[in-house]
């Protein structure tokens, strides 16, 4: 085949950004919870207080969609988060007539909201019995699924639609609702063709919401041990399961493109003070060997297999890699990401996240650490960052073991005021029995 003599531009679509997340009924969220996302949202909160809680949620969904299977309207155990048995993702605390339903939401900037219900009762499985979504202004309500005959004012609105597309409408015609994994959609079937047919899925207004979740980055907080060689992985804006399985391949990938992603990646391993820089290279067609500079200005001969160095450069490397790959609005939600680390490289680790976010990335961190959120707020104070796009929630539980959220902001100095349990609190809790055991033991030795 001939090559065009013209240049072409491949136009690729942006994605859309997610405002907010509700949940409701799931593990210790009780009544309905929302957050509001900023391009740097920080989850912190006691052990179990529900915070990956609100973010499960997304996960489920992005597993269930990519799946190579259906398996239902939700993929339970999967590469994201791993349920093996229904009453484990369901909230206990609910009212009877309640018991056994969650709910799901997004909202996506420009496009609308999207909330899923599910359903499962004493142990049944998982089913999704209704779909509200508000698409550019417009209301929808797709309710049950496979042969359910849509409202007539709906069903009028999507033959107009079907017509747009398809330039005519055939006289003989049925507008019912099916699933499509974790999505409910309005579907064309032909009353002329055999009832066998399966309808015809028209249902171009969930692709957003379906897009922002398939393109989801996660980094769990178990990154697997170090490796000699790493398996080679496809390379693209979609990774399919965790991120920890594409970094090497992505390293390689930058490599052998002599781009300058490598300066950069190895300038923020520098700043993280980890390892001064690092390369990838393919040891065949199915293995990766991922190398390190162990010393501040290691030459060729001073780089050592990524095995041979310390644990906290393969913990920090999947997030380096992620950060600096996103696209402006995909998101890159981080468990922990001062796992490892020592307190000077969590306190720089802020500047790589607000690096991201300054770019327009989506960061959604999952944090214990108050090193980090103090190095937030020192770029905050120094104008690095604007305050208006960081979103602080603290999560606890209550009483009755029911997960509450107290959401703050930053000020232009970096201060968000008081949380129901602060990080400092606990700090100088910790310093004062120090400082009262010393002074108590230096009393008895006089």
């Amino acid at each position: 085949m001939a090559k065009s003599s013209t240049n072409s531009i491949v136009v690729v679509k942006p994605l859309p950004s997610l405002r907010s997340i509700s949940v409701e009924g799931f593990k210790s969220i009780n009544e309905e919870l929302t957050i509001d996302l900023g391009k740097l949202t920080v989850l912190a909160g006691v052990n179990s207080s529900g915070k990956s809680s609100i973010i499960q949620p997304l996960l489920l969904l992005k597993q269930t969609l990519e799946a190579p299977f259906d398996p239902g309207p939700l993929r339970l155990n999967g590469p994201n988060v791993k349920f093996t048995k229904v009453e484990q993702l369901l909230c206990a605390n609910r009212r009877k007539e309640e018991l056994g339903r969650f709910a799901f939401g997004m909202t996506v900037e420009n496009i609308g909201n999207c909330k899923l219900y599910f359903t499962s009762n004493n142990g049944s499985p998982v089913t999704i019995h209704r779909m509200n979504l508000i698409h550019n202004g417009k209301f929808y309500e797709y309710t049950e699924y496979e042969g359910a005959v849509m409202p007539a004012n709906l069903n009028s609105s999507i033959i107009k639609d079907f017509e747009s597309v398809f330039s005519k409408t055939p006289s003989k015609v049925q507008v019912s609702v099916t699933r499509d994994r974790c999505f409910l959609y309005p579907a064309i079937r032909f009353q002329d063709w055999s009832q066998q047919t399966n309808p015809i899925p028209f249902g171009g207004r969930t692709e957003p919401f379906k897009f922002l979740l398939m393109h989801l980055i996660h980094i769990p907080g178990l990154r697997g041990n170090p490796e000699r060689t790493y398996p080679v992985s496809a390379v693209g804006i979609h990774f399919p399961g965790t991120f920890e399985n594409y970094t090497a391949s992505i390293i390689a990938l930058e490599n052998s493109n002599k781009t300058d992603f490598l300066a950069r990646l190895s300038q923020n391993l520098r700043h993280l003070g980890l390892a001064s820089q690092v390369d990838a290279r393919l040891i065949d067609d199915t293995q990766v060997e991922l190398r390190v500079g162990r010393l501040p200005n290691s030459s060729e001969r001073d780089m050592v297999n990524i095995a041979d160095v310390g644990f906290g450069v393969s913990q920090t490397l999947p997030v380096v890699v992620a950060l600096l790959s996103a696209k402006p609005n995909q998101i890159v939600y981080i468990e922990q990401p001062e796992i490892h680390l020592h307190p000077r490289a969590q306190h720089a680790m802020a500047k790589l996240l607000v690096d991201a976010a300054n770019r327009g990335v989506q960061v959604i961190i999952e944090t214990h650490s108050s090193i980090l959120l103090l190095g937030i707020q020192s770029l905050v104070a120094e104008n690095a960052i604007d305050p208006e796009i960081v979103k602080l929630h603290w999560f606890r539980r209550d009483k009755t073991g029911d997960t509450q959220i107290t959401s703050a902001e930053l000020d232009a100095a970096g201060r968000f005021g008081d949380w129901p349990e602060d990080f400092d609190d606990v700090s100088l809790q910790a310093q004062r029995r120090y400082l009262d055991a010393a002074e108590k033991q230096l009393e008895n030795e006089r």
